[in-house]
């Protein structure tokens, strides 16, 4: 696998994660009365955005994008069900978003500082907007604790 590849399974991954995992908390608070709704459905928006722009990416260059396992899916989902049945409050919701932006964060600079020098610019560009992205996010997200 060379380093375009590389970078971008792991921004497509990432990204396809984070939206099956928004998509499914919005799922859990659709009847619920929470004022953090709004944040969640942009996040999730701008997640598909990536997911899409990188499954793009991948197929221009005849690589198909690896699905998320079973497995990750099953137990984010979960564990999203498993912690809003304890605490739904948007207060907890967020916590865990700044939570997941943060861990997505940090594997992306190191993704960053491994391929910057030998990665296309294009896709370092489309890492870096990514974790912008979470930056902005995290800190919307922190008027919520």
């Amino acid at each position: 696998m060379n380093e375009n590849e590389e970078i971008l399974e792991y921004i497509y991954q990432t990204s396809n994660m984070g939206y099956q995992s928004t998509k499914d908390l919005l799922n859990v608070i659709k009847t619920k009365d929470n004022k953090i709704k709004k944040i969640v459905c942009e996040i999730s928006k701008n997640y598909e955005k990536y997911a899409k722009e990188t499954e793009k990416m991948l197929k221009s260059q005849q690589l198909k994008a690896k699905p998320i396992s079973l497995m990750a899916k099953t137990m984010s989902k979960m564990s999203i069900n498993k912690e809003m049945m304890n605490d739904n409050s948007d207060s907890n919701i967020a916590d865990m978003l700044i939570q997941g932006l943060t861990m997505g964060n940090l594997e992306l600079t190191k993704h960053i500082d491994n391929y910057a020098k030998s990665a296309d610019k294009q896709i370092i560009d489309i890492a870096k907007s990514l974790r912008k992205f979470g930056e902005q996010y995290i800190e919307k997200l922190k008027v919520y604790l």
